[in-house]
């Protein structure tokens, strides 16, 4: 029987770390991000990384795996996350995925179908050239001509993102959004695996994620983006466009005030949260939560609940 695998999906700031954190001392687990942005080194801040206390408690895996300007693909991620699951097994330990970035969490709960292989090196520096000359505007618009599936999905910033499917339509002749398709109508079987969402009213998620801005603000946010730039790190790099470090950019730069950029911070923060739960809420594998009608106790009941109902099977 394949062994359980307990995933936890939701929007930025609804709480999803600190449930699977608590989830795991009470059934011995351990902890797989798919977080997009915590797997870079030197960029705490603006990730929202759990706390190091935390870490040293419950073992967290896929964070600080490269360093901002080294190339990472959903395919690495799917790789070197089973890896980390397969170890927590090894331990006799059960593996919670936890995050919000959907090709992330797809690539483990799926069988992806698209293409893995190695990345067209001379293909992605001619697109990247036609960026920087014409904007990455222009990018995201050939792309939503062939795509327009995958084009709304992914943000107008994400060049990384945007570059890989323009990839993956040349060299195929199929767009990205029809191998994902595929892939979410086939679960993968190695694991038995349950999914569980959360969500809350979104005045109150939007209330959370402007606090939670304010927080990282407070923290440093400002000195972690201009430490980065010191050390050399280009701020085109797809890393340093993600949201919050591409707002600070802009102040550092002169072109935003700082209350300005902080406000873009929230607002495209908003922005990111209400497009993460279009895309979880159309796995219909998704067991959803309302934390303003259910409290964190009994959700983790509910789950270890589930959990030994499949462990019986």
């Amino acid at each position: 029987m394949a062994p359980p695998l307990i995933v936890i999906v939701g929007p930025t700031a609804v709480g999803k770390s600190d449930l699977a954190f608590d989830l795991a001392l009470k059934i011995n687990g351990e902890i797989v991000s798919a977080d997009s942005m915590q797997i870079y080194k030197l960029m705490d801040i603006g990730t929202a990384k759990p706390e190091v206390s935390k870490r040293n408690i419950v073992r967290h895996y896929m964070i600080d795996i490269v360093y901002p300007d080294e190339e990472y693909s959903v395919a690495l991620y799917k790789q070197d996350a089973e890896k980390a699951i397969e170890k927590i097994y090894s331990k006799n330990k059960i593996p919670i995925v936890v995050g919000g970035t959907g090709l992330y969490i797809n690539s483990i709960i799926n069988k992806v179908n698209y293409s893995e292989s190695g990345p067209d090196k001379n293909f992605r520096e001619q697109l990247d050239n036609l960026s920087n000359e014409k904007g990455i505007e222009y990018l995201h618009n050939m792309l939503y001509k062939i795509d327009p599936v995958s084009a709304k999905k992914i943000s107008v910033n994400d060049k990384k993102r945007i570059i890989r499917a323009l990839e993956v339509y040349y060299r195929t002749g199929k767009p990205i959004s029809y191998y994902q398709q595929l892939s979410n109508n086939q679960p993968n079987t190695k694991y038995n695996t349950l999914i569980f969402g959360l969500t809350m009213n979104r005045t109150i998620l939007y209330d959370r994620i402007e606090r939670r801005v304010d927080i990282m603000i407070n923290k440093g946010l400002v000195e972690e983006v201009r430490s980065l730039l010191s050390m050399g790190y280009d701020e085109r790099l797809n890393s340093m466009q993600a949201i919050g470090y591409r707002q600070i950019l802009g102040y550092l730069r002169g072109k935003l005030g700082l209350n300005e950029a902080i406000n873009l911070i929230k607002r495209d923060t908003r922005r990111y949260a209400k497009r993460q739960l279009t895309w979880f809420r159309n796995n219909d594998r998704v067991e959803w939560f309302d934390l303003d009608k259910i409290d964190e106790e009994d959700i983790i009941k509910k789950i270890i609940e589930r959990l030994a109902g499949i462990c019986k099977e």
